[in-house]
C-alpha cells in the first residue's frame, strides 16, 4: 500500500462503503472555506452526485458557518432523495431541461453541475444533445452570478499513443462519436457563457471513477468471474477511486476562473486491461477469458495539472482492484450500469 492509503481493509457494506466515499479530506474543507454560501448539486441523482453532496454536507459541517446544500435531481430514486435528506442535505426536484423548473431554484453562489448522458446516444442523439449542451446553455444563463463546476469527461480527447502518457488539458479534442461531440459541446457553451458574462466556471473531464458498484474495474472483474470474454481493443485505461474524483470536482470551486480552469481528473496509472484482468482472475480463482487485441492508442488522461494542485490519489489502483474483488466476494451489489469503456467508435 502507497503512502496515505486507507489501510482498514475494503468497504463490505453499502453504508460503509457511502461513508468512505464522502470522507472529506482537508483540502476539501479548505476550498469550502474559501468559497462562502450555499452549494447546490445539479444532476445529484446520477451514479457521483450522491457522494459530492455528502462529501460537501460533511465538509461544511466540520468547518465554517452554516451552509445549505441542495441535491437537485428528478429523483426517480424516492430512496436515495430520502437518503439524501437524512444526511442533512436539501432535495429539491426539478427538471433541468425546463427553464420554469431551473428558474424556481434559489440563487446559490457556488453550482456543480454533474448532469449528462452518455447511453442511449445511439437511440436518441437529439436528447443527448439537449442534455450536454442545452441544458448547460440554460444552467449558465440561470446561475450567471455563481460559481459553476461542470463535469465533463476525457471523451473529448482522441485516441492517444499509450507511450505519450495521455491527453493534457491544452491539446487539441479530437471527439470520436456523437456523444463525445455532445461533450465538447458543452464545454464549447459554457466557455462562451463565462466569456460572455464573466461567470468563473471549472470544467472537470472525468476518466473513470470507480466506486465498488460500477467502474471500469467492476466491469472487468464481473466478466473475469462470470468467464465472459474481456475485450482488448481498448486496451489501456485510466481509472480513479471515486471519493478522490469527487474530491477534486468540490474544489475546483476555488479553481473557477474566466475563462473556464479546465482539468483532467483521472487516475495517474495507465492501466494495462489484460494485467488488471489476470490480477483479478487471481482474486476471484478464474482464469480470464480475452477477445481481440491491443491498439497502440487508447482513451488516456495526463494528469500533471490535478497532481501539481491536490496531491496524488488516496487509493492507487492496486488497492482498488483488491477492493473491487473482495466487494464481489462478499456479495456486493453491482449497479448493472457496464461503462462501455471498450468502445472504441464512441458508439453508447
Amino acid at each position: 500500500m502507497k503512502p496515505g492509503e486507507r489501510n482498514d481493509g475494503a468497504p463490505r457494506s453499502e453504508a460503509e462503503l457511502d461513508d468512505v466515499l464522502s470522507r472529506p479530506p482537508a483540502g476539501v474543507i479548505r476550498a469550502l472555506e474559501e468559497c462562502p454560501g450555499d452549494v447546490a448539486i445539479l444532476g445529484a441523482g446520477g451514479k457521483m452526485g450522491p457522494t459530492v453532496a455528502r462529501m460537501v454536507r460533511r465538509a461544511s459541517d466540520d468547518a465554517g458557518p452554516p451552509r445549505k446544500v441542495l441535491a437537485v435531481s428528478r429523483f426517480n430514486s424516492a430512496a436515495l432523495a430520502e437518503q439524501l435528506t437524512e444526511s442533512g442535505i436539501d432535495v429539491v426536484r426539478a427538471d433541468l431541461t425546463d427553464w420554469a423548473s431551473l428558474a424556481s431554484l434559489p440563487e446559490t453562489p457556488n453550482v456543480i453541475f454533474l448532469a449528462g448522458q452518455k447511453f442511449g446516444t445511439r437511440s436518441l442523439p437529439a436528447t443527448t444533445w439537449v442534455t450536454n449542451a442545452v441544458v448547460p446553455a440554460l444552467v449558465a444563463d440561470r446561475f450567471r452570478g455563481s460559481r459553476i463546476v461542470a463535469l465533463s469527461t476525457g471523451n473529448v480527447y482522441p485516441l492517444t499513443p499509450v507511450r505519450s502518457g495521455g491527453s493534457h488539458e491544452d491539446d487539441a479534442p479530437g471527439p470520436v462519436g456523437e456523444y463525445a461531440w455532445s461533450c465538447l459541446g458543452r464545454e464549447r457553451v459554457l466557455e462562451h457563457a463565462s466569456r460572455t458574462r464573466g461567470t468563473p466556471m471549472a470544467i472537470v473531464r472525468l476518466n473513470y471513477a470507480v466506486d465498488l458498484r460500477y467502474g471500469v474495474l467492476v466491469d472487468l472483474a464481473l466478466k473475469v468471474a462470470s468467464g465472459t470474454p474481456v475485450d482488448l481493443r481498448m486496451g489501456f485505461v485510466n481509472v480513479i477511486w471515486q471519493r478522490d474524483a469527487a474530491a477534486n470536482v468540490i474544489q475546483c470551486l476555488s479553481q473557477t476562473a474566466v475563462p473556464p480552469f479546465v482539468v483532467n481528473v483521472a487516475g495517474p496509472e495507465i492501466l494495462p486491461v489484460r494485467e488488471v484482468a489476470h490480477e483479478l482472475g487471481r482474486l476471484l480463482g478464474r482464469e480470464p477469458v480475452f477477445t481481440g487485441e491491443e491498439s497502440e492508442d487508447a482513451l488516456l488522461s495526463n494528469t500533471a495539472r490535478a497532481q501539481s494542485l491536490w496531491g496524488s490519489p488516496s487509493v492507487s489502483a492496486s488497492r482498488l482492484i483488491t477492493w473491487v474483488a473482495d466487494w464481489l466476494s462478499h456479495g456486493g451489489i453491482t449497479l448493472g450500469k457496464p461503462t462501455h469503456f471498450e468502445q472504441r467508435e464512441g458508439s453508447f
